[in-house]
């Protein structure tokens, strides 16, 4: 499991849905419905964002630096300051939606039926979002869409709410967080590497966040703890792994194979559940 979320979770294909359509599909022991399973899929989020933060540590250092200090000068004055404050635009919609939605959302982790549905609905996102893309190149050079789409700290503040609004959908099992958040990027005008290292950065805080809800209910008798943290380290080595491969397939690459590969994804699913369970 941990190698399937740090592997998956990045990847715009939904580590929550193969976290929840796997066990099923394999016939594992334990139930997704079980009170101590959202806590650790949450722990072994946070092995994917130690990698991340390991990845972007020298960022990471200016992005806190920059908010802190534009917070005290109540200005924007250079790039840092302003991508610590697009984080935080992008960063709130998912907090607020996480507490208004979470048992809601917790519900639907005990359904493998609703997972496969929805990485069909990931699938079509993601080919939606790269037709969408399409259209606003077609017809221009490269050098022209080069110089079109922006850089993550040059978006609109409003941008960057509505890409936060989208990482809010990744809380449903099927539908993936970096898929939708670099799908939203693009729309808001990014290139598809300044999409995903946009996306990994507003993950980073979101799943801090919910370890922090979520991962003390793992400190209880009977729970394999050092078991659960070996898990999370070998979600981190996949994450960083994973996150390295795609800001380099991403200077070139689209979201249309992942799209394809969830709608396939999911279509299997719903055929092998239907007939196995």
């Amino acid at each position: 499991m941990g190698l399937l979320q740090g592997a998956s979770e990045l990847f715009p294909v939904s580590s929550l849905g193969h976290a929840v359509l796997v066990p099923s599909l394999l016939r594992w022991s334990f139930k997704q419905s079980d009170p101590l399973f959202v806590p650790f899929l949450v722990l072994l989020h946070l092995g994917t964002a130690t990698a991340l933060l390991i990845l972007y540590r020298d960022q990471w250092v200016a992005i806190v630096r920059g908010f802190f200090t534009a917070a005290f000068a109540g200005r924007i004055r250079n790039d840092n300051e302003r991508l610590a404050m697009l984080l935080l635009a992008g960063t709130i919609p998912a907090a607020v939606l996480g507490v208004f939605l979470e048992n809601r959302i917790k519900a639907l982790f005990a359904s493998p039926y609703e997972a496969a549905a929805f990485l069909i609905v990931n699938g079509v996102l993601m080919l939606g979002f790269e037709l969408l893309r399409r259209r606003r190149e077609k017809g221009a050079s490269r050098e022209e869409q080069e110089a079109h789409f922006a850089h993550a700290e040059r978006i609109s503040f409003r941008a960057a709410a509505i890409v936060g609004a989208c990482q809010a959908l990744a809380f449903i099992p099927g539908i993936s967080r970096s898929g939708i958040t670099i799908g939203g990027g693009l729309v808001a005008g990014l290139r598809h590497e300044e999409a995903a290292r946009f996306s990994f950065l507003l993950a980073t805080p979101v799943i801090l966040g919910a370890g922090v809800v979520e991962v003390p209910q793992l400190v209880s008798a009977g729970v394999p703890l050092g078991e659960y943290l070996a898990a999370a380290a070998l979600s981190g080595v996949a994450a960083y792994a994973s996150a390295r491969f795609l800001l380099r397939y991403f200077r070139s690459g689209r979201l249309d194979p992942y799209g394809w590969y969830c709608v396939a994804a999911g279509l299997a699913s719903l055929a092998l559940l239907h007939f196995n369970l």
